[in-house]
């Protein structure tokens, strides 16, 4: 009986988002199974197409002649049948293409990693794993969680841990020890976990701490810093044997037909957004993959999103919170005197340079500020007119002292720039970045060792021993053992951006600063008071998160519904709003102009809508694409040619709430 191959396209267009049959000819037989790339005819026989093979099913009655599979690419089964149902499933959610979501789960073909796997031993099995209890949380209370594949919102522990022992000590962030730990628990029981991390320091320490309590032939990375070759390599080792797949966003997608844990760490950062179609928020795609395999749920952080917040007061998510663990000492010093000299001109109180002045006389002191560069803007020093670039009109920056002013948008240097007001050739900073704050504590802190940590100098860790380090959020390196006094400077100027997410970002930003610091280190929190100020003092920090989440149902915001940004022509938004009808909740943002995209006319408009007319909503939205995506319009001469798209579906898209 001839076999029909049911195939994915590898094509961007919606309109060719299903299934197609193919006949398997008998030759092919042997080397087309489930998840091998193939080429097929696509409309000609002139014309082929890559496409995976999905399954492989009898012929049935099918009207007409199938036309058959041109070539099996590679014998190596490289798309996984859990990981293509994991597609389908975000690509609907998302109102978006399959195909996009397995350009993320399947790199590009590597025949020499396809090679190597053909070749390996398959009577080799790695070494058994010996399950290490997790530590902070009360005895067997995440074990019993992982067993019962249950899901919880974790509180991280907020200080470093030791994995190693007094001999060789392995100092990780307590959140990656919770997770390296966890994650032996699962593959103890020849289950794989997936855990995903925003950036390469959390990779890091993730590896280093797994690698204290796994053997390394279970741990698997996949990260946007790997070659093709090397996630080629990665993707063939996890459908082998029980790993711990761990990365950024793409490691969301690793292959592990027994999924034991699902876990994220700090899933409130930007980076975990995908910033190509379907722009999928990894968090949902771990929410969706808990659901197909059910594998535990972990999501770990300091400050939980008000998105984890929200399923935790919908008891979907439990609360598990560390046990008998010392939190930091935060101090705020929004009521306190000010400092006199350099100190004031660092923007440190006289309470916490004194603090952090004795500290680093045995330890490091962590600085954190807002932004790099030596000032966060420039202006004519003799008109005060703030300086923009002459080729796109961003902003002028200083990435140190003297040096020759940089457009903070396109990088281009304005050499020779002169004032368009007043004619002036002098530039004057305003405003302190990341290197003007260690020149003034270079002076504030006498004989002490500055260290400057930002997105161009990046460190991944600093010794033990006595120093100031200056670093931009995020780029905090870590200490062994811990910072021995933590100060967090420019709150004012974070807070004071506009966005939707502000608040929760700001809150990210200090508390895992804050748990780089040693146990019993103080943390000063400088000028900042409220309800922010008590909730990292105390260090209660659902409460910010439940009450912005009030806010958000009162104003129908995200996460309380969901939301669709629909883009392009005025006739087509109008037509797409126009068929949701009921499923929309509230007001209509816009149709507004959108000046910025390049076709003139563009305008965007925002629905939102109920979690529980998310598919109605994907699936019409997703038809109108097509429908305008499929139509072809009559060009002079009675030609017919296909349309450029005019409309643009992105769902859940935090990008117009943010400040640009």
């Amino acid at each position: 009986m001839t076999s029909v191959a049911r195939v994915v396209l590898d094509s961007p267009l919606p309109q060719l988002d299903r299934l197609f049959d193919y006949r398997v000819p008998a030759e092919l037989e042997d080397d087309c199974v489930p998840g091998v790339r193939v080429k097929v005819p696509l409309r000609t026989g002139a014309r082929m197409s890559d496409a995976y093979v999905v399954e492989i099913v009898s012929e049935g009655d099918w009207p007409g002649e199938l036309s058959p599979v041109e070539q099996v690419v590679s014998p190596v089964p490289v798309l996984a049948p859990e990981i293509w149902t994991l597609a389908r499933a975000v690509a609907d959610r998302a109102a978006g293409v399959a195909s996009d979501v397995l350009r993320l789960a399947v790199p590009t073909r590597q025949v020499r990693a396809e090679k190597a796997w053909l070749a390996r031993d398959t009577s080799w099995s790695p070494p058994a794993v010996e399950p290490t209890p997790v530590t902070g949380y009360g005895e067997g209370v995440l074990e019993a969680l992982l067993a019962d594949h249950g899901r919880a919102a974790v509180d991280a522990v907020p200080h470093p841990v030791d994995l190693g022992t007094a001999e060789d000590p392995v100092w990780v962030p307590g959140w990656a020890a919770t997770l390296a730990q966890a994650a032996s628990q699962v593959v103890a029981r020849e289950q794989s976990a997936v855990l995903a991390v925003p950036d390469f320091r959390d990779v890091t320490d993730l590896e280093r701490a797994l690698l204290a309590v796994l053997p390394p032939e279970r741990v698997v990375r996949f990260d946007a810093k790997q070659t093709n070759g090397q996630r080629a390599k990665a993707l063939l080792q996890a459908r082998t044997h029980a790993v711990v797949a761990i990365g950024n966003r793409t490691a969301a997608f690793a292959p592990a037909a027994e999924l034991g844990l699902v876990a994220m760490w700090d899933d409130g950062d930007a980076s975990f957004v995908e910033p190509r179609a379907p722009y999928v928020h990894t968090r949902d795609v771990a929410l969706v993959r808990t659901a197909q395999s059910g594998a535990a749920l972990l999501f770990l952080a300091h400050a939980r999103s008000t998105d984890v917040q929200r399923l935790v007061e919908l008891h979907w998510l439990q609360e598990v919170a560390p046990y008998r663990v010392p939190t930091p000492k935060v101090i705020p010093t929004a009521q306190q005197a000010s400092a006199e000299g350099f100190a004031a001109q660092a923007r440190i109180p006289s309470t916490a340079w004194r603090a952090a002045r004795e500290a680093s006389q045995h330890g490091p002191v962590l600085v954190q500020v807002a932004n790099p560069g030596f000032g966060t803007g420039l202006v004519c020093a003799d008109c005060g007119e703030r300086a923009h670039c002459r080729v796109c009109g961003g902003p002028l920056g200083s990435p140190h002292r003297n040096a020759t002013p940089q457009c903070r948008f396109c990088g281009a240097l304005a050499v020779g720039y002169r004032c368009p007001t007043c004619g002036g050739g002098k530039l004057k900073p305003v405003g302190q970045g990341a290197q003007r704050t260690a020149d003034e504590l270079g002076r504030a802190f006498p004989g002490t060792r500055i260290v400057v940590a930002d997105g161009s100098r990046p460190l991944d860790e600093v010794p033990a021993r006595p120093a100031v380090v200056v670093a931009t959020r995020g780029a905090e390196p870590s200490v062994p053992g811990g910072y021995a006094c933590v100060l967090l400077l420019d709150g004012e100027r974070l807070l004071a951006r506009e966005g939707l997410r502000v608040q929760e970002d700001v809150l990210r930003f200090w508390t895992n600063a804050a748990a780089k610091g040693a146990p019993g280190a103080e943390v000063y929190l400088v000028g900042i008071g409220g309800k922010l100020a008590t909730a990292m003092a105390l260090w209660r920090l659902d409460g910010p998160a439940h009450d912005e989440l009030v806010d958000r149902r009162a104003l129908h915001f995200p996460p309380a519904v969901r939301v669709a940004t629909l883009t392009g022509t005025d006739e087509a938004v109008t037509a797409a709003v126009e068929a949701l009808g009921d499923a929309v909740v509230g007001a209509v943002l816009g149709p507004v102009p959108v000046p910025e995209d390049p076709v003139p006319g563009t305008v965007r408009a925002i629905v939102r809508f109920p979690y529980a007319h998310g598919g109605e909503v994907a699936a019409t939205l997703k038809a109108e694409v097509i429908r305008r995506s499929s139509t072809r319009r009559v060009l002079p001469g009675g030609n017919r040619r296909r349309a450029a798209p005019t409309l643009r579906v992105r769902l859940d898209d935090a990008e117009p709430f943010t400040e640009v």
